[in-house]
């Protein structure tokens, strides 16, 4: 029972270990829906069911005496009724292609690993990564959000990609706000955009493209403007009569579509082609 109640809980999550766990758990018959439930950004989870009350979260959020070492691991703890029941531990497991691509994006980019775990990985990570990482550890909602404002105090322009509840500030505050999602059709938090978890290794080609399709979009508007200063000086002339203007007024727009339909299409048909090549 108590199994079914924490998977059922859990189900309402879309934080990572959450997913995971649930996963695990879910062969369990799962209840329709519970009596309360509320996610703590940074802590963990608490729900209702009849009387009974789960919490799932970190160690302070359900009571764990969790002793030093026991911080290093990345667990999820479970309180059942104001008892302390125990803790699920996971080992990390990195998304394949992840140093290759830290290691492409060095080359432009100042990256940064901010997360809320603990500081357990952060060995392994200096030598997964590219020397001149930054990483910093269990970190609040609250201070992924108060370092990113540094960031941008000091001038740098900021791109922030997250998978959680807990990254929904930074995201929002950062100039870019990616969130990460296994199933891009559950809650996500406010960004600007949303990524399917299985693509991440190629996130430096889609910043490529995003930057190329910019590119495009200042072309439009350039197209615009020297097609607008032509019609402007023509009809100051005194040579635009009415029925030419009626032509010419659709021609501007179909002109910048035609070029913008032209431009995405060659600019998809090469990347599809150095993609194939590599």
């Amino acid at each position: 029972k108590e199994e079914k109640n924490l998977a059922s809980t859990l189900r309402g999550s879309n934080h990572p270990l959450s997913r995971a766990l649930y996963n695990e758990l879910k062969k369990n018959d799962i209840l329709p829906a519970l009596d309360d439930f509320k996610e703590v950004a940074g802590k963990g989870l608490i729900s209702r069911i009849d009387k009974e009350v789960i919490k799932v979260g970190s160690p302070s959020f359900t009571s764990s005496q969790a002793t030093q070492e026991e911080h290093i691991e990345t667990a999820v703890h479970v309180n059942y009724n104001q008892h302390y029941k125990g803790k699920y531990t996971f080992k990390n497991k990195y998304r394949t292609g992840v140093d290759e691509l830290f290691e492409r994006l060095s080359k432009d980019y100042k990256l940064h690993v901010v997360s809320g775990d603990n500081a357990g990985e952060k060995e392994h990570l200096k030598d997964l990564l590219p020397s001149g990482v930054v990483l910093k550890f269990n970190q609040q909602p609250e201070e992924k959000l108060n370092y990113i404002k540094e960031l941008q105090s000091q001038g740098a322009r900021v791109m922030m990609v997250g998978d959680g509840l807990n990254d929904a500030g930074a995201l929002a505050q950062s100039d870019v706000g990616v969130s990460i999602a296994e199933n891009v059709n559950v809650f996500t938090p406010a960004c600007d955009g949303i990524m399917d978890a299985s693509i991440l290794g190629r996130m430096d080609e889609v910043i490529t493209l995003s930057r190329k399709a910019v590119n495009i979009i200042n072309w439009c508007f350039i197209l615009s403007l020297f097609y607008n200063i032509i019609g402007i000086s023509i009809a100051l002339s005194g040579n635009l009569t009415p029925v030419m203007a009626a032509i010419l007024m659709p021609v501007s727009s179909l002109s910048v579509v035609a070029f913008t339909t032209i431009m995405t299409n060659y600019m998809g048909r090469k990347f599809s082609n150095k993609t194939s090549q590599n």
